[in-house]
């Protein structure tokens, strides 16, 4: 399951992180975003901590999804090195997200 995490700890659990780190920014509300959850699940077990995999609710954190531009959910971000490596916005298959990811952080 992936940790939630807020303004507070944004900083030293993504920016500074040594692991690279896919934020799933989403909402409770989303429909896609709940389609999401299952996919983001496998991925996080399979890649058993060589990415880590973490959640950003927009709505209890909205000044951090503007600070980091997300203008629709889900959109998913990956930081490698404490920078954005890349973005995939709306439903992705897991193929689709797994392949993206892997061709960044090999």
């Amino acid at each position: 399951m992936p940790v939630n995490l807020n303004e507070a700890n944004f900083k030293s659990e993504v920016l500074q992180s040594p692991a690279p780190v896919l934020v799933d920014f989403g909402a409770e509300w989303c429909a896609p975003c709940k389609r999401l959850d299952p996919i983001l699940e496998q991925l996080s077990a399979r890649w058993n901590g060589r990415v880590r995999v973490v959640r950003v609710v927009v709505d209890e954190n909205s000044s951090l999804a503007m600070q980091m531009q997300v203008m629709s959910v889900p959109t998913l971000i990956l930081f490698v090195n404490g920078s954005e490596a890349l973005r995939l916005v709306g439903l992705q298959s897991q193929e689709k997200i797994e392949a993206k990811i892997n061709a960044v952080v090999g």
